[in-house]
């Protein structure tokens, strides 16, 4: 199988790059560089050459608080983008793996996982850019996998961000004054690591489809920075804050845990536990 990974070289595109070429598939990396996605001609170009069996497009526009503002430049990105590539994957015959995210959900009035089957109904502008790429390569395709995820965290930085939690609050551990995280947004963090070598997995089953794909268990950003700092600096302080004291301007779900209900259909098993991952992480990195 030969694949074209577009975004290679940023936070969940090096690990998939690691993983895949690392188990013997044929990948051909590209970056920002290379391709524009937003650039139908030059993706038809770029692809062309390459004629690859499967595209994976990790490239988003991830800035949720901006996206409120930037709305027309996240829905380029994250719509027109995924439009462009979907063309082209007819044009070259080619199935599509493409990324979305749990805020397509809005985590009213729920304690339950979100499977695959539940309504999306995101609450921020770039969840809902999120949610209209999922519906585009629906309605175009039939030979994709929308991967829907939570919390990424991976040893290379977000492209868009410069950072990843896990990292941030690393960084804040070993500096002098007040650490506050949310404690009313629950979600499950989870390892871009783990992520790629379960997309391997299901890439061999060929079960084209909608995916939730996170580590197991749950935890709010207050929980998952104290879990940090109890692997690395136990006695650092921390302090839970209401997501109101941050004034944000994007909403974000209360609630966003995930289910893999489909990839338990599909055959594979669940992902280890989110402390299980980060233990890792923090171990290889650290």
């Amino acid at each position: 199988m030969k694949i074209a990974l577009i975004g290679a070289d940023g936070q969940l595109g090096t690990d998939i790059f690691k993983v895949f070429t690392a188990g013997g598939f044929n990948v051909e990396g590209l970056t920002i560089d290379d391709i524009n996605i937003c650039d139908e001609n030059i993706c038809r170009a770029v692809i062309g050459k390459i004629m690859p069996d499967l595209i994976i497009n990790t490239a988003a526009y991830n800035l949720v608080d901006d996206s409120e503002d930037n709305a027309e430049t996240a829905f380029k990105v994250n719509a027109e983008g995924v439009k462009n590539l979907c063309r082209i994957c007819l044009e070259v015959d080619a199935a599509l793996m493409h990324f979305s995210t749990d805020y397509v959900y809005s985590g009213l009035d729920r304690q339950v996982p979100y499977t695959e089957d539940d309504c999306p109904m995101p609450l921020s502008m770039y969840g809902i850019t999120k949610l209209a790429g999922e519906y585009i390569i629906k309605y175009m395709l039939q030979k994709y996998f929308i991967i829907r995820v939570s919390g990424l965290y991976g040893h290379k930085a977000s492209m868009g961000k410069g950072y990843n939690f896990v990292d941030l609050m690393m960084d804040l551990a070993g500096k002098p004054g007040d650490v506050t995280v949310v404690d009313d947004q629950e979600l499950t963090p989870t390892s871009t690591k783990d992520v790629s070598e379960k997309l391997a997995e299901l890439i061999i089953t060929g079960k084209y489809g909608t995916y939730n794909m996170t580590n197991s268990g749950s935890c709010t950003w207050y929980e998952f920075a104290r879990e940090i700092f109890r692997l690395v600096k136990p006695d650092r302080k921390i302090r839970p804050i209401k997501t109101s004291e941050l004034n944000s301007r994007a909403r974000r779900p209360a609630y966003s845990v995930l289910d893999n209900k489909n990839l338990r259909n599909a055959g594979l098993s669940d992902l280890r536990h989110w402390k299980e991952a980060l233990q890792s992480y923090i171990s290889e990195k650290y």
